[in-house]
């Protein structure tokens, strides 16, 4: 249910850009009391500390697409970049200004605050290349845990993957796209046996299947995402010319349809940030935020291996300046080392319809810094739309104590933008020129097709003659050379002689002297070409 109004306290700021110049985020009012001793408090997220990660969660419906709205806006205009998945495409109005209708009038009011409409630079992307710019990433930085992950591989599979990987580095081989991988595949089949020998057996039947699997991969369109330009991740990192920080959209509404894709691209988004940002302790404001929208994809049977390596990077990530925002329905959906982590929390409301939901709802109020003022479980339960209990990080990094608070409404365009106005957006873009036409090089696919055609060429004819070259050149002398063009050898008046064409017939002498000088010449040039080949050989000895 909604709370009414409050008088605005004296130190409630009602520009609602102000708070972003003192270090903060506006999310909106909390109410505690009633009657007289009903009080109101304004609720920050503290730049500072925003690097700390954080939460939302609530059922579908309670306004957690709006949160993640506030948020971005509040971090676009303090100047923080910021990566966000859009699901459902409610989050590109956010490159549009909004319009003041009588409900956000309406909580404006109620949080303190004069509604005034902005917009914010916006970039789409897209995995498939309709709706933002492509996204693409090579194989290699992929990498083998990643791609066993994606296309579901046992350990065995995964081993020779491993291979492939290990064999294509050690040979100078590009691995970019999935013909590359292909190829690679291939190559480390055919030579199985010489393989096996240094790395491990490697059978064609799991070859085989890995191949399967990868077929499976491109019918759910990741051939479009595997390739060049890769993305760079300081194209994710602009500021424009207003200071305001740039909001980069992934459109996910297709790529919900490959959730494996979809959570194994987001986590290789994160690994690239980790690898490749310095290390920057606690700024006083991210270098970039990143909200990951529909968490749950993420973990949902993930195997171990791939759960410490979200716990890896989430912990660690935070002294690069990156924060991460998992946004989902359910706090069970992100693991408890994980979940660790997260120290800014929003939790709308959740419904306990099921046994497992009960359990949600005391899990979520277990994980907030208890307030004597409010029963947190039952509170959860009745929370309205756009309502929800904050506790932010604050002082030295400590939880505040758990608010019910009304969320403060969007400064852009609720809701998705139309196609026309998301093509404008798109042609004013600074990054199209570089990412909408695709690179095809030279890599692996191509260097092991040119070896395949060099074996298929035919050997080199050998020079005709037993003498080599001084052969040849007595032959020339003698006769001895190839068949002339009537086809008889010589110039006999044999069957093959040019009708018309007068030619003497040797005597019984000539041959036999033709038959000598030919021997004669064989045995001389052999001799002398194994005398040139000594001498040869015996400098090279010495």
């Amino acid at each position: 249910m909604t709370a009414p109004a409050a008088p605005k306290p004296a130190a409630a700021s009602l520009d609602p850009k102000a708070p972003d110049g003192d270090g903060k985020i506006y999310l909106g009012r909390s109410f505690t009391g009633a009657g007289k001793a009903r009080r109101a408090k304004d609720e920050f997220l503290t730049l500072r500390l925003a690097n700390r990660h954080g939460l939302v969660t609530g059922a579908t419906g309670t306004g957690k697409t709006v949160t993640l709205q506030v948020l971005a806006e509040g971090f676009a205009r303090a100047g923080v970049p910021v990566f966000a998945a859009d699901i459902k495409g409610d989050l590109s109005g956010i490159a549009e200004p909004g319009t003041p209708k009588d409900f956000l009038l309406a909580r404006a009011e109620e949080v303190g605050i004069d509604y005034q409409p902005d917009s914010f630079p916006v970039i789409f992307w897209d995995m498939f290349g309709a709706q933002g710019h492509p996204v693409r990433a090579t194989i290699s930085e992929m990498g083998p845990l990643l791609l066993s992950r994606l296309m579901g591989l046992n350990d065995t599979q995964e081993g020779v993957l491993n291979i492939t990987f290990r064999v294509a580095d050690e040979q100078g081989l590009l691995l970019l796209d999935l013909k590359d991988l292909r190829a690679m595949l291939a190559f480390v089949a055919e030579n199985a046996a010489t393989l096996g020998a240094q790395y491990g057996n490697v059978a064609p039947q799991t070859v085989g299947a890995i191949q399967r699997q990868l077929l499976v991969l491109e019918n759910q369109g990741a051939d479009k995402f595997f390739g060049e330009p890769a993305l760079n991740i300081a194209d994710l990192m602009r500021v424009d010319r207003s200071g305001y920080g740039t909001v980069s959209i992934l459109a996910a509404d297709k790529l919900m349809g490959a959730p494996r894709l979809y959570a194994c691209f987001l986590l290789w988004l994160l690994s690239e940030l980790f690898e490749h940002l310095p290390e920057v302790g606690d700024p006083d404001k991210p270098k970039l935020v990143f909200f990951f929208d529909e968490a749950h994809l993420l973990f949902d049977e993930a195997p171990k291996v791939l759960l410490d390596k979200v716990e890896q990077v989430v912990r660690l990530i935070r002294s690069k300046g990156v924060g991460v925002y998992f946004v989902t329905q359910n706090p069970l959906d992100v693991p408890e080392s994980v979940l660790a982590q997260l120290g800014n929390r929003v939790q709308h409301a959740l419904r306990a319809f099921t046994p497992r939901d009960q359990k949600a709802v005391r899990a979520a109020a277990e994980t907030f810094r208890p307030n004597p003022d409010l029963d947190t479980a039952k509170v959860i339960m009745e929370l309205g739309k756009g309502e929800a209990l904050v506790s932010m990080l604050e002082g030295n990094g400590v939880p505040s104590m758990v608010e019910r608070t009304l969320v403060r409404p969007p400064s852009a365009r609720v809701g998705p933008i139309t196609e026309a106005e998301r093509a404008a957006v798109m042609a004013k873009s600074p990054v199209g020129h570089i990412y909408d036409q695709p690179v095809d090089r030279e890599s692996a696919f191509e260097k092991l097709q040119q070896r395949t055609e060099e074996r298929a060429q035919p050997p080199a004819q050998a020079d005709a003659g037993g003498g080599g070259l001084l052969g040849g050149i007595l032959d020339s002398v003698l006769g001895t050379g190839a068949p002339a063009p009537g086809g008889a050898r010589g110039t006999g008046t044999g069957a093959g002689a040019p009708k018309g064409r007068t030619s003497t017939r040797m005597s019984t002498t000539e041959v036999v002297v033709r038959q000598v000088a030919r021997t004669v010449a064989t045995q001389v040039g052999t001799q002398l070409t194994r005398a040139i080949l000594r001498g040869i050989l015996g400098n090279i000895k010495r």
